[in-house]
């Protein structure tokens, strides 16, 4: 077996593993990407493609270079929510917009710009094992057929959902987050639709609820393409993801005769980010670490943050001779009070909607004015509502979603709790002695969430 030694191996070429590996490249770091797939189908990632908002990247890539090539709709105005009982609501985006990229062209980029600043990087490389000696100093895998090892100062999982890494890494005496299991993951499929005619719908992205606490989505590429997917959490009943959507894509006009490009199907988390995604020596980023909006399953934007921070943190340990998990621990605070407190605090509501059942959900969100929805998202739409409207609004409200009542005063509650929680994120320890104590604080609140909702407790 041959053996390569390093400063930081990554593993995974996803969005955060390259990021992770162009950030310590441009320090002058020796650093390899382990990639399974070949170069020809690097970067192709079963995703949604949509970039929901303004999202800055790193400044560690080119990234006019990443948009010119990839970002293929940058009109993307609103979100419609398509109710199958009832009329449609937009929402609009308030001062930005967001972008729906060609996911597969975006990969191949960030593997480009990842190798131009210096990073190995190593394709058909299947990753078997880690190393490890008190603290992880390796790994083993398969390189183009043949037994290979790594060793690194520090090693970046960046692996994605479920990621092998986590079986073999002993984390006992440490505080990485082992309270992860399958039903805290989303299984997902999408196709890469092209159609006859323009769509009317090239400036929003669109959901719609389906069964087992999932939904469709139509994400606009292009006017013609689009990427047509759905998912379903794994603590429900199985769905048969592909004959759903088919039988929805049967029903659209705007799909008649149309041309699937590209079928492709992932796991997903739809949880709050790992409470510490570090033990000595190693390091987890994006999907690996929980870091996807668990309600939409948004995860770009976080994991090129996630896999900077990770490398930062890992070149200032590599450089004073020391990656014990207290030398990495800043990378934890990064991340839980930047993106992580508001993944976590959107993560009430997927545990609510867990204990209700769709077509309850549906029937509320029916009865609930466009208008009152916008305002209880927090995005205005074009005029807020006067004090006139509220009280005329919600008047109606209380009468049309009669039998309702307790799930509405539930979803309020949630969202009192929800904002308690991000205050407890915000003050997330900048060291690993206060974790214990900030996790009971944050468990005190999770207990009222599942008395509140009735939902089975979810970590």
């Amino acid at each position: 077996m041959s053996t390569e030694t390093r400063d930081i191996v990554v593993v995974g070429g996803g969005t955060a593993g390259c990021f992770a590996a162009a950030t310590a490249a441009g320090e002058d770091l020796d650093v390899v990407l382990l990639e399974r797939k070949s170069e020809e189908e690097g970067g192709h990632i079963a995703c949604g493609d949509a970039i929901k908002g303004k999202s800055t990247f790193p400044d560690v890539i080119d990234r006019d270079y990443l948009r010119e090539e990839s970002f293929t709709n940058e009109n993307i105005q609103r979100a419609m929510f398509m109710n199958p009982k009832g009329e449609n609501y937009d929402i609009p985006f308030q001062g930005e917009y967001g972008a729906v990229i060609d996911r597969k062209r975006y990969g191949e980029v960030l593997l480009e710009e990842a190798d131009r600043v210096g990073a190995d990087i190593h394709y058909n490389t299947v990753i078997k094992d880690v190393v490890q000696n008190g603290r992880v100093t390796g790994v083993t895998g398969i390189r183009e057929g043949d037994p290979v090892a790594y060793e690194a100062e520090v090693v970046v999982d960046a692996a994605g959902a479920l990621s092998l890494l986590q079986d073999k890494v002993d984390f006992e005496g440490t505080t990485y987050d082992t309270n992860v299991d399958y039903s805290q993951f989303c299984s997902a499929y999408r196709e890469v639709i092209e159609t006859k005619e323009p769509v009317e719908y090239d400036d929003a992205i669109v959901f719609k609820p389906t069964d087992e606490l999932g939904y469709l989505w139509y994400f606009p590429r292009t006017d013609r393409e689009i990427n047509a997917g759905l998912g379903f959490q794994m603590n429900k009943p199985p769905m048969k993801l592909v004959d759903v959507l088919k039988r929805d894509l049967e029903n659209r006009p705007e799909f008649r005769d149309a041309e699937v490009k590209d079928k492709l199907g992932a796991a997903l988390p739809t949880r709050r980010p790992y409470d510490s995604a570090v033990a000595p020596g190693f390091m987890s980023v994006g999907d690996a670490a929980g870091h996807v909006n668990p309600t939409t399953g948004g995860g770009i934007p976080g994991a090129a943050k996630a896999g900077h921070w990770a490398a930062q943190v890992a070149i200032e340990a590599i450089a004073d001779g020391d990656v014990s998990e207290s030398a990495l621990w800043e990378y934890n605070r990064k991340v839980q009070t930047d993106f992580g407190q508001r993944f976590a605090a959107m993560d009430l509501y997927n545990i609510f909607g867990s204990a209700h059942e769709v077509d309850e959900l549906t029937d509320v969100v029916t009865a609930l004015p466009g208008e009152m929805i916008i305002d209880l998202m927090g995005k205005k739409g074009e005029t807020s509502l006067s004090l006139t409207e509220k009280l005329t609004t919600s008047i109606t409200t209380l009468v049309k979603t009669r039998g309702h009542w307790r799930t509405l005063y539930d979803a309020y509650k949630v969202g009192q709790l929800a904002s308690q929680l991000k205050e407890v994120y915000d003050e997330y320890p900048t060291t690993p002695d206060g974790f214990e104590q900030w996790r009971d604080r944050r468990d005190a609140i999770m207990d009222e969430v599942y008395e509140v909702t009735g939902a089975e407790p979810k970590y």
